[in-house]
């Protein structure tokens, strides 16, 4: 069964960093494009950032380009989004997806939450 499994959200101040964690299982990660979408509160979900198959092209929604960044591990079956330059309005559940390729989404993780606060 395929699972995804998001951490390392949590409370940070405005200009900090988190460093999420997307885990696989039950599937062969390098086969997917993994994908970051952020909701926040009485918003629609919207996509972040991806990585796609093979040549791990990577994608940024113009609100968090220069500041995230994708990576993947298909070793280690895990994929981060390093976040820096924190905003209040990056405050959102952040959820991470597979799919065959990017701009499109077959599987959802859980979601890890993500607040950025003085």
């Amino acid at each position: 069964q395929l699972q995804l499994v998001e951490s390392g959200g949590g409370l940070v101040q405005p200009g900090g960093s988190l460093n999420l964690s997307c885990a696989a299982s039950g599937f062969t990660l390098a086969y997917y494009a993994i994908g970051w979408f952020q909701q926040a509160p009485g918003k629609e979900r919207e996509g972040v950032s991806c990585i796609s198959v093979g040549d791990g092209n990577t994608y940024y929604a113009d609100s968090v380009k220069g500041r995230f960044t994708i990576s993947r591990d298909n070793a280690k079956k895990t994929v981060y989004l390093q976040m820096n330059s924190l905003k209040p309005e990056d405050t959102a559940i952040y959820y991470c997806t597979a799919s065959p390729r990017c701009g499109r989404v077959d599987y959802w993780g859980q979601g890890t939450q993500v607040t950025v606060s003085s």
